[in-house]
């Protein structure tokens, strides 16, 4: 299935109704490229299917190949993402763990929840639909790094795992925080904070209690948390929530069918 080529001057420029695909708003050196993409695709350069070809529930612009998608649609999609990128994405097949791999020794999907590179033009990529997608590049822009983490990722350590990888100073380290359910809408049970408070005391800031033993968790503060105690302080983004933004982000929370939503970045 062809798509029509992209115009990126254009392309990702948000919409009065609903963002597209978007670069993170961060300080990151001239040559780190990152783009969120959002269930809206390219959504105003007036160029035909920019917007994704996926049926509800994984309207539109689905890039998830194990949904249950229409498998042709997903490739149309990732091939249209693909136009704006040096290469296709080193996609991941993620499994909540902590395992982080080198993008550019992927040559087809491998079980790891974060990769990194020091390759030019290779794209690392993590999937979300209400787990936090991480960014991460250095000040010198020599290596960057996707991480995915849900609520055991995060707890186990795929922060410190992924920062392990990229080895290089943590004063000279960057971090975005990508969309993923927000601090009113993640609850979970006693068992969770129990979980993150084990390892970590200071845990117990980002919990507030519900009726029936419940949680509302911040998932942000807990990854802010865990940059911190890494010495990490350069952090950006993490304001964004992918269950009530609904016109803008998948949440497998809020629908539990439904699409993926990528992040992405490369060394130019």
């Amino acid at each position: 299935m062809s798509v029509n080529k992209i115009n990126t001057a254009t392309a990702l420029t948000p919409t009065a109704n609903a963002l597209g695909v978007f670069a993170p708003d961060w300080p990151a050196p001239a040559n780190v490229k990152a783009l969120q993409t959002t269930r809206n695709g390219f959504t105003d350069d007036g160029i035909a299917n920019r917007s994704g070809l996926s049926l509800p529930p994984f309207d539109r612009f689905n890039l998830g190949s194990h949904v249950n998608d229409n498998p042709e649609h997903v490739a149309a999609n990732r091939a249209l993402l693909t136009q704006v990128l040096p290469q296709a994405p080193a996609w991941l097949n993620q499994v909540h763990g902590i395992t982080i791999v080198d993008a550019a020794k992927i040559s087809a999907p491998v079980d790891a929840d974060a990769s990194f590179t020091r390759t030019h033009g290779v794209v690392s990529v993590v999937m979300t639909a209400d787990c936090l997608p991480l960014l991460f590049c250095d000040q010198a822009g020599t290596v960057v790094a996707a991480a995915h983490a849900g609520w055991r990722g995060l707890c186990n350590g795929v922060i410190e795992a992924t920062v392990a990888k990229m080895a290089c100073p943590v004063s000279e380290i960057l971090v975005w925080l990508g969309p993923a359910i927000g601090p009113k809408t993640f609850e979970v049970g006693d068992e969770v904070r129990a979980a993150f408070m084990a390892i970590d005391a200071q845990a117990e800031q980002a919990f507030v209690a519900q009726d029936g033993g419940k949680w509302l968790a911040d998932i942000y503060l807990l990854a802010r948390q865990r940059l911190h105690t890494l010495g990490i302080t350069t952090i950006y983004g993490g304001d964004q929530c992918t269950v009530t933004q609904a016109e803008t982000y998948f949440s497998y929370r809020r629908d539990g069918q439904t699409g993926r939503l990528a992040s992405l970045i490369w060394l130019e």
